[in-house]
């Protein structure tokens, strides 16, 4: 992992302040790395912090969320923070589960909640490039054998 990260930045409706205020909190350090959002976080973020460099995503629900998922998948995204709000039910719930489950095949740094966001922004592994994130090796379960019954 280099020590400019690859970030993603995505939040649910109900916690989309939330997000912006901790990238306005943690502004200075985010400028020194790339920074992705889906639709309106990315537009908000833009807006509220314009000092930011942000490419924007779709919306996730039109896509976003998959998008992300496939830079994760693809090996162009190190860390991904996402604000959910687990009190409201999401009409794209199973975007949301693949995205998680994407991050934790490819095990990359996923922040669900801003005291993870934090301690992971204050790491002493943040800002240095000689972290080196193991992937699985999932040859086994890719040559499988289908089971013949």
């Amino acid at each position: 992992m280099k020590a400019r990260k690859r970030i993603g930045l995505v939040a649910h409706d109900a916690r989309k302040a939330d997000l912006v205020e901790w990238v306005k909190y943690n502004e200075g350090t985010l400028a020194r790395h790339e920074l992705c959002a889906t639709g309106t976080t990315g537009r908000l973020l833009q807006t509220q912090c314009p000092s930011l460099d942000i490419a924007r995503l779709k919306s996730g629900p039109l896509g976003g969320d998959q998008q992300l998922g496939a830079m994760i998948a693809e090996g162009n995204l190190d860390i991904l923070i996402f604000f959910t709000d687990p009190m409201s039910t999401q009409p794209h719930d199973v975007d949301v589960k693949a995205l998680v489950r994407m991050s934790t095949v490819y095990n990359i740094v996923l922040a669900m909640t801003r005291a993870t966001a934090d301690f992971v922004i204050n790491s002493s592994l943040f800002g240095r490039d000689d972290y080196r994130r193991t992937v699985p090796d999932y040859d086994g379960y890719i040559l499988r054998h289908a089971n013949k019954a």
